[in-house]
């Protein structure tokens, strides 16, 4: 191979023998594995890995649409010492070859939508805790485990209700001045709501009991919203890219509920300085769980970011309503001071300054080729 890009598609042999079990991709030298590494922020953070000179094996189906752009991206901008398995994380196969040679594991695959996991609760199942399971299964079966980052969701949380809450402009703001200024410890019980919150909720305490009963080098990221260049509006989480997006292309954007949820928005560069904060800290680290977003100094609602959009465009949006969906939060901020103790991180790009990165990054994508699929309508779902 001599350190050039490959690609591989693996298929589960009829018989696994002594030589097929044993085989793996490329080259014998290790790698830091990311599943789910065509999706947006395992892009991103292929692409810092492979900036550093370090060798990335990107485990991805390429089932969701715009991923194999990301590749391209990827192979174009180093052709060394990337390597991609197209696979599945359902297969305990294709996971056990991947992870022969891997470091470390940011484990990113995941059913993402929590519309989706309503219409197929199975399917969202076996990919988020059943695939995890695999994951971690595949890490400990090895001489020397790899340590592991698993990125969860605020879903965990649940719908928040108690959450007192009042009306101030166009967001809802917490009555409770602590849990505005702060936002959500890891504290919070959990409250797994939807079968997106409960399939990744029980992967999250799988990753961190692994750490306990098994000693393995785990570590969980609860993420509220990430947004930022690679992200291409098509993911039931990627309202920021979804609202830019329609704008863009001129099309009404339907808001659901009143538009004026609040979420902590942090940009993907910055949730890629955690990602190496944490991998450097692993080990001091280990068996703990962290909320990880924008926090109090980067909120924003619906309604803030339609306006914040009009002045990029010149123009407003059109707006259509519906319904508020399942397991939506009126409210959610990360409180990140948790992390920020650990490890000294700190995000440092402003959801003004990130959202103005993406808009120009969006606009330059459409300009230099066809445009991107969309999802269908959505707001706040998800993350």
């Amino acid at each position: 191979m001599n350190g050039r890009y490959t690609i591989e598609t693996v298929r589960r042999p009829r018989r696994r023998t002594a030589s097929s079990a044993n085989a793996s991709p490329g080259s014998g030298e290790r790698v830091t594995l990311i599943t789910g590494g065509a999706g947006f922020v395992g892009a991103n953070l292929a692409h810092r890995l492979l900036e550093e000179g370090r060798r990335v094996l990107v485990f991805d189906n390429l089932s969701r649409p715009g991923v194999e752009r990301n590749l391209e991206w990827l192979r174009r901008s180093h052709p060394e010492g990337l390597e991609v398995m197209v696979a599945d994380v359902r297969d305990a196969y294709a996971v056990g070859r991947a992870m022969e040679r891997a470091d470390h594991v940011f484990h990113l695959a995941a059913q993402v939508a929590v519309t989706t996991s309503l219409a197929d609760p199975r399917e969202d199942f076996a990919v988020n805790a059943g695939g995890t399971l695999n994951v971690l299964e595949a890490a400990r079966s090895q001489p020397a485990p790899p340590s592991l980052l698993m990125t969860s969701t605020n879903k965990v949380y649940g719908g928040l209700d108690d959450v007192q809450l009042r009306q101030e402009g166009q967001r809802y703001v917490p009555v409770a001045g602590d849990t505005a200024a702060r936002g959500i410890a890891e504290r919070r019980p959990l409250d797994f709501h939807s079968p997106y919150g409960c399939s990744k909720g029980t992967a999250d305490q799988y990753v961190h009991d692994y750490a306990r009963s098994y000693g393995l080098r785990t570590l969980v990221f609860r993420m509220s919203c990430i947004y930022g260049e690679r992200q291409f509006g098509t993911e039931d989480q990627g309202w920021v890219a979804h609202f830019l997006l329609r704008a863009l292309q001129g099309e009404p954007i339907t808001l659901f509920g009143d538009g004026r949820q609040v979420r902590d928005i942090l940009y993907v560069g910055d949730l890629v300085d955690a990602f190496l904060r944490a991998q450097r800290d692993i080990d001091a680290l280990a068996g703990r769980v962290f909320n990880i977003g924008g926090g109090p100094r980067n909120v924003i609602s619906l309604l803030e970011l339609l306006d914040l959009i009009e002045e990029l465009a010149g123009r407003r949006p059109a707006t259509l309503h519906d319904e508020w969906r399942t397991g939506d939060q009126r409210y959610y901020v990360s409180d990140t001071r948790a992390f920020e103790a650990a490890t000294g991180w700190r995000a440092a790009t402003s959801a003004r300054q990130g959202i103005e990165k993406l808009y120009r990054w969006l606009r330059d994508a459409r300009a230099q080729s066809a445009p991107v699929a969309e999802h269908p309508d959505f707001a706040l779902a998800g993350r």
